[in-house]
């Protein structure tokens, strides 16, 4: 099993989103430890979709935001990044405030692809809104273009 990256941080992850849709929609990391990140967002009425209720795609986007910067924490030494290949949800419940709170671990970290589950929950009443499955693939430096290539 891969082990986390030397030097992660809580404030490194948080900066990771700055600007750009985790920021945009509020995800916070409160713990990134070996094997597993935990994030929360709190909801509010730009989350949530025009029937009053959380909308889906903010729940994914905690958890896949949650499970892709633990693939990233737990990247292969040598590799780049990684990008998201595959993701399914399946909701149970749903919320109109409050705080949602996920908890992201690995089923598989590979050299090749990892796959996380996140678990998606009101905070305040521990009540579970949706597991989450999605598998990434890690991204390689690519290789120099050979003099023959070249020519």
């Amino acid at each position: 099993m891969l082990s986390l990256r030397a030097g992660i941080t809580l404030e490194q992850l948080a900066q990771r989103g700055s600007g750009f849709l985790p920021g945009l929609i509020g995800v916070r990391f409160t713990a990134v430890t070996e094997a597993q990140v935990d994030a929360e967002l709190d909801i509010r009425p730009e989350l949530l979709a025009p029937n009053g209720y959380l909308h889906a795609a903010t729940v994914i986007a905690l958890a896949d935001t949650a499970c892709g910067y633990g693939c990233l924490a737990h990247l292969p030494a040598g590799a780049d990044n990684f990008t998201t290949i595959e993701l399914k949800s399946n909701f149970l419940g749903t919320a109109r405030a409050g705080t949602i709170a996920c908890v992201a671990t690995p089923a598989h970290l590979g050299n090749a692809t990892q796959i996380w589950d996140a678990v998606v929950r009101d905070r305040a009443t521990g009540k579970k809104i949706a597991l989450f499955r999605c598998t990434q693939m890690v991204l390689w430096p690519r290789k120099e273009v050979t003099a023959a290539r070249q020519t």
